[in-house]
């Protein structure tokens, strides 16, 4: 699946490439299974996103490590 729902687009708008090259991935994985959402954790050094089933797909939730 190359297009992102409109939510992850949203999310991405604004964000700096480096940020969207670490973040894009994972997002285009919960597109395809359409089975999760996405859980951004915000690091000392930068950022790690990985699915979450906790949270609905086509929702990104940031949090703290």
């Amino acid at each position: 699946m190359s297009q992102l729902p409109a939510s992850y687009q949203e999310y991405l708008a604004g964000k700096s490439e480096s940020f969207i090259n670490t973040v894009r991935p994972i997002l285009m994985q919960s597109a395809a299974d359409k089975a999760h959402g996405v859980r951004v954790l915000n690091l000392p050094h930068g950022h790690q996103a990985h699915l979450d089933d906790s949270i609905p797909f086509g929702t990104v939730i940031e949090d703290i490590d």
